[in-house]
């Protein structure tokens, strides 16, 4: 098989790549895979270094809202598996241009050009924040979307489009939504890694509001898994929840890190909610476990354990990064 994978020097995408080529047992362990990244601030090529040099890796530098540079990368692929976007909530609040450009219009870009190459498959990675916010229970694949952040509404657009892909053109389209990923390789400003490498550092870490907004922890090996399962299994046409089953609250995480890391409260300033900040995301994953066999395998202990130790062992890796995103 062969895969486009767009955003592929990004954090779970970068993962997904490692895992296809690297891990034996893998889902779709053997399969060639194409990189089309941009590498923006959050592109790391670095990230991909375990598989620079294998015969199944080609990297290609460009944008997914360039249609040139899709049109020729797509040719003869069997799948693209599409990572590439702009992620991060924070940044969409001040300037939600760009999300709206990477996330909405390069969807298109690719899925247009999926078309006319007749790939096989196009699965669209997406998230459980295109919801908005669930008081209790859990959401399944047929709730509304309503979301609630500018990136959050860039998200649901794109999984509309692809959805919209398969009702128009009878298109192979599956899209997965994920919750709140973790793990080695996650750029440092997202809430594990940042508070992580900040009170490695020495530093204070800001905790918003009071901390009781909930979210559902996934180890990102577990989500690639997830998405492998559903290029191969998913029907066309439909959405599968992948999620960790470990909710906590943002004043529970924190509370696990500072431990991690042998500090303690002193180091947690309080900062002002974030505008349209939701409260709690859950989702079912009963679909995905039913129809495609997937289930989360990384005990939540065991994983935050693992990267904490990977973020003291990899300041190399981290410290440059913190510079760029402080400019970006």
């Amino acid at each position: 098989m062969r895969i486009l994978v767009t955003g592929g020097a990004g954090f779970i995408g970068s993962e997904f790549v490692r895992q296809t080529l690297t891990e034996v047992g893998a889902p779709l362990h053997g399969a060639r895979v194409t990189v089309l990244d941009k590498l923006t601030y959050s592109g790391v090529r670095a990230n991909l270094a375990p598989v620079e040099g294998h015969p199944g890796f080609t990297f290609v530098h460009g944008d997914i809202c360039d249609p040139a540079v899709v049109d020729e990368v797509a040719a003869g692929q069997d799948a693209v598996v599409h990572f590439a976007a702009e992620s991060h909530v924070d940044r969409s609040i001040t300037g939600a241009v760009p999300f709206v450009t990477t996330n909405v219009l390069g969807t298109q870009v690719l899925l247009d050009a999926a078309r006319r190459h007749r790939v096989g498959r196009f699965l669209h990675v997406s998230t459980d924040e295109v919801y908005g916010s669930i008081a209790e229970g859990s959401w399944t694949e047929e709730w509304p979307l309503a979301p609630n952040s500018p990136y959050a509404a860039s998200k649901a657009s794109s999984d509309l489009m692809a959805l919209a892909h398969h009702r128009t053109h009878g298109a192979d389209v599956v899209v997965t939504r994920c919750s709140n990923n973790y793990g080695p390789y996650q750029f440092p400003e997202k809430v594990i890694p940042l508070f992580t490498t900040n009170l490695l550092d020495g530093g204070t870490v800001p905790l918003y509001g009071t901390g009781a907004n909930v979210r559902d922890w996934l180890h990102v090996a577990d989500h690639c898994r997830g998405i492998a399962l559903a290029l191969l299994k998913g029907r066309a046409g439909e959405v599968y929840h992948l999620g960790g089953g470990r909710e906590l609250s943002n004043r529970e995480l924190t509370g696990l890190l500072l431990e991690a890391t042998g500090t303690d409260w002193q180091r947690v300033v309080p900062v002002e909610d974030r505008k349209g900040h939701d409260l709690r995301y859950s989702l079912d994953i009963g679909k995905a476990r039913h129809e495609l066999g997937y289930e989360p395998q990384v005990a939540f202990e065991q994983g935050l354990a693992d990267t904490v130790a990977w973020y003291r062992d990899n300041r190399a890796w981290w410290e440059p990064l913190k510079q760029r995103a402080a400019t970006a």
